[in-house]
């Protein structure tokens, strides 16, 4: 498959082995004894032999082979009973205290808080500050609640020709990709200062963007549909994928949306351009913007009636071998300054969430991993209870212990916001010493061949040699991009 990269780790402690092609359905670590990645070996190791003590104890019956009859039939009770408990969400908790790798609530740190965008500052030094933390803290938490949350639901219709009616277990990261999309729509539709009321009759917009994430065919940016677009990319019911297909995946679903209803009637009201790299990532190295590229999906989502659009830009990257490298953490940190800011699809490798904010080197995050009942909200109850749309409770983890294969979402409202998105992406870019996170570039090197759109003038396609620079060459420790950065295929 294009792109397919996979790797093998050979350590005297442990020696696991999985792919990182991008459509990874596995994922495990390799780590020295005592590290956390280490502890959550072991524990997944102890779950694993509990699951096939009892699984071998089903299939062999009794020790004495007495064969006594409705021995199966409890043996099945019981181990449906253990995998209850392995895969629920009370086993997950006790895992996450225990290793000290998820944690709740909000530190006792100081420093400001970059939510999405957003900064709430928590201490001002002109302030007796208790006060001062108390309002920034209190404003930060409305603001994640109001985020929409997107978790396993059971109880759905079946999902294509499969007996899937729940997602549990596998649909971690179809649920944390819908979470950032759903955010790109709150922003377009309401605004980024858009809160949650508990006021009836709620907000038109908001159900409408509900419902479009319903868990039915008849709901356009449901699971189903996803996994129905996602066939080119190995998308299937039952198993996990990664970051790039995830995001090639939304990709053609929305282009799929587009082509089979009118301009007026577009249930998706912009264009997905997934960032990758040379000959879309066969080269490797930094994923690169490009700014004609940008504009050829706007004009081709208008079906040329407009240069620009609304856009929504995903970028897969892998920025590490089983973890991230130390230098793009204050990199990633700085996405979630910039205003169009759409957060971070990552988590544990098998383990998606949907990571909205930073303060320090901790990251704050939505959880999908909860199991709720299916929800159908129509898109004209105004009075419907989404409570379970929403959470309360704020939940962090330390970038550096984030899976390396992720993708960061941006939302441009028009051309002059899409503009201020480069020159913060190409500023970003100059300070990285030579292992950016992505590059801007007004015209793709060799130019690519004029196809049947022409929207740009002649004054602009004459900017190439003025356009941002593409980062290539040494950094600033004396080796060169390649020697000690982790780049690989997407």
């Amino acid at each position: 498959m294009k792109g397919f990269h996979e790797r093998t780790f050979n350590s005297k402690h442990c020696c696991k082995t999985y792919s990182d092609s991008p459509n990874r359905t596995s994922g495990s670590v390799c780590s020295e004894p005592g590290s956390s990645d280490s502890k959550l070996y072991k524990t997944s190791l102890w779950s694993g032999f509990f699951l096939s003590a009892f699984s071998t104890f089903e299939a062999h019956g009794d020790p004495k082979g007495c064969g006594k009859k409705g021995f199966g039939t409890r043996s099945n009770g019981w181990t449906a009973a253990v995998k209850r408990v392995m895969n629920g969400g009370s086993m997950r908790r006790i895992q996450e205290r225990v290793l000290g790798l998820y944690k709740t609530g909000i530190s006792s740190s100081t420093s400001d808080i970059w939510h999405l965008g957003l900064c709430y500052k928590i201490s001002q030094e002109d302030s007796s500050s208790d006060l001062a933390i108390s309002d920034g803290l209190a404003a930060f938490v409305e603001d994640f609640s109001s985020r929409i949350l997107l978790t396993y639901r059971k109880g759905f219709a079946a999902v294509g020709d499969s007996k899937y009616t729940s997602d549990v277990n596998w649909g971690c990261m179809l649920r944390s990709s819908q979470m950032l999309v759903a955010q790109a729509l709150i922003v377009h539709q309401l605004g980024r200062s858009w809160r949650k009321t508990s006021h009836k009759p709620l907000n038109k917009e908001y159900i409408e963007i509900l419902h479009l994430f319903g868990d039915s065919e008849a709901s356009t940016l449901s699971i189903h549909n996803l996994l129905q677009a996602g066939n080119g990319y190995d998308l299937a019911a039952g198993s996990w994928v990664g970051p790039y297909a995830m995001c090639r995946t939304w990709e053609s679903l929305v282009r799929f949306k587009r082509e089979e209803s009118e301009l007026e009637d577009q249930s998706f009201p912009m264009p997905i351009y997934v960032v990758s790299g040379d000959e879309d990532g066969e080269r490797g190295g930094a994923p690169i913007v490009c700014i004609e590229d940008a504009s050829r999906h706007c004009f081709e989502f208008s079906k040329g009636q407009a240069n620009w659009t609304p856009i929504l830009l995903l970028v897969p990257l892998v920025l590490g071998l089983d973890k991230i490298n130390p230098r793009y953490i204050p990199l990633l940190s700085a996405t979630f300054t910039f205003p169009q800011s759409l957060g971070i699809l990552g988590g544990r490798p098998g383990a998606s969430t949907y990571i909205v904010g930073v303060q320090d080197e901790e990251a704050f995050y939505l959880d999908p991993h909860e199991v709720q009942p299916v929800v159908d909200i129509r898109k004209d109850n105004l009075e419907a209870d989404t409570s379970s749309y929403h959470c309360n409770v704020v939940r962090h983890v330390p970038l550096d212990s984030v899976d390396s294969s992720l993708a960061i979402g941006f939302y441009c409202r028009d051309k002059d916001d899409f503009d201020d998105f480069c020159n913060r992406a190409s500023k970003l870019a100059d300070g990285s010493k030579g292992a950016p996170l992505f590059t801007v570039t007004h015209t793709r090197n060799p130019p690519r061949a004029a196809d049947h759109y022409d929207m740009l003038s002649d004054t602009s396609r004459n900017q190439q040699d003025e356009s941002f620079d593409i980062v290539h060459g040494n950094n600033a420790e004396g080796g060169t991009q390649e020697d000690d950065c982790d780049w690989q295929l997407l």
